[in-house]
């Protein structure tokens, strides 16, 4: 008589959001974040700590994705990094400082020479 293990299907330690974003697990957390504190030296026990919406196995596949998928996460964290520029740079022209480095620098300079 034999016995037949069922085999589960593989866990999915990262998927692809609708707007291209490549998340941890079903979480919201981005894969970019888990990437950058690897590269950083962290290990998947700190970036459990660090990110503690996601399970320790996560942070292990995460970082196991990553390295079995290298270019593709790096081409996507290059895109994704150029998306964020782009919008943090559509927002400062939309909403330009008040304040500049200058000007308080100017409005400093004016109040040391008034004796204020």
């Amino acid at each position: 008589m034999s016995r037949r293990c069922a085999m589960s299907e593989p866990k999915q330690y990262v998927r692809t959001d609708p707007d291209g974003s490549m998340r941890v697990g079903q979480t919201r957390l981005l894969l970019n974040m888990v990437v950058d504190a690897y590269q950083n030296g962290k290990s998947a026990e700190a970036i459990r700590h660090a990110f503690p919406v996601i399970s320790l196995e996560e942070a292990h596949g995460s970082i196991a994705f990553y390295l079995g998928h290298q270019k593709l996460v790096d081409d996507y964290i290059e895109r994704w990094e150029a998306q964020a520029e782009e919008i943090r740079k559509d927002w400062q022209a939309q909403h330009p400082a008040k304040f500049t480095r200058e000007i308080l620098m100017a409005r400093m300079r004016e109040r040391t020479k008034s004796g204020g």
